[in-house]
């Protein structure tokens, strides 16, 4: 299975209107990173809503009804999103080191010490699990080979990290780093926020709107991670990445679309503009 030209060729036509509309919105880009934080959290068990993630991470005030754990889980993830896109603006070269910087910081309200016969594994500092580790059926590396697996990632990340020039080729080494990574799956939790944020650095290194896998989609997102991993290509995966970065392009364009039409109505009524 190829993904179809057709789509990349949609995507850079969306990714420049996006630059002249809804990328211009200081408003709208901050609410479109809390959407990532929102859909990336709600992927992994948040019950929070998008209001309510607007709410908390806006205002800063709890959510009455809702588990702590997840509104910090919600606050953790966008503290890691905002230094994600600050070391990608800086330019930082990837490494180990960064990567667990970001785990630690998806992890730092939440997570917990996991020992084993092997040792102990602080959540909070971004430590390679030692313990084995499931999901859906499928049994990840052996924690003995993660740190070998993780380095050979990390370089042939910054092996690519400055070559590509188009916006498929940006994407595609984004979305395979995420795919990657989570196949190693090298922390006991956050694996699935953390592998969505290197995707995000990846993209923000140059300077490329970010993905967002929408929450409603997971089944079908699990089933493209699965799908690609049983047939050894990563194909399956990239169609649906491909597919939800087009999505999202399209949500923002539209939204701001309106939110301008809307704006324009007020400012000839009441004398003033509301866009975004």
């Amino acid at each position: 299975m190829q993904t179809s030209p057709l789509i990349w060729d949609d995507i850079e036509r969306l990714s420049d209107l996006y630059r002249k509309t809804a990328g211009t919105a200081i408003n709208a880009t901050q609410f479109s990173l809390y959407a990532i934080t929102h859909h990336s959290t709600k992927i992994e068990g948040s019950t929070l809503t998008l209001e309510e993630t607007n709410a908390l991470l806006e205002k800063g005030s709890s959510i009455g009804g809702k588990p702590i754990d997840h509104q910090n889980m919600v606050l953790d993830h966008q503290e890691a999103l905002e230094f994600v896109l600050d070391q990608a603006a800086k330019r930082r070269t990837f490494s180990v080191t960064l990567l667990q910087e970001i785990a630690a910081k998806v992890m730092r309200r939440t997570g917990k010490t996991v020992s084993s016969v092997l040792g102990t594994t602080d959540e909070t500092k971004g430590d390679f699990r030692k313990v084995p580790v499931t999901a859906g059926g499928h049994y990840f590396v052996d924690a003995a080979k993660i740190p070998s697996l993780v380095e050979r990632l990390v370089d042939q990340i910054n092996q690519r990290l400055d070559q590509p020039r188009s916006t498929e080729e940006i994407l595609r080494l984004s979305f395979t780093a995420h795919f990657d990574l989570v196949s190693i799956h090298p922390f006991t939790d956050g694996n699935g926020r953390t592998s969505r944020l290197v995707m995000n650095y990846i993209q923000a290194y140059h300077q490329q709107p970010l993905t967002l896998v929408n929450a409603a989609d997971r089944a079908a997102y699990i089933s493209a991670i699965t799908q690609s991993r049983e047939q050894e290509n990563l194909e399956p995966f990239i169609q649906f990445m491909a597919a939800q970065h087009t999505k999202e392009l399209s949500a923002q364009i539209e939204a701001y679309d309106k939110s301008k039409t809307t704006g324009e109505r007020k400012s000839a009524s009441e004398g003033f503009s509301m866009i975004f």
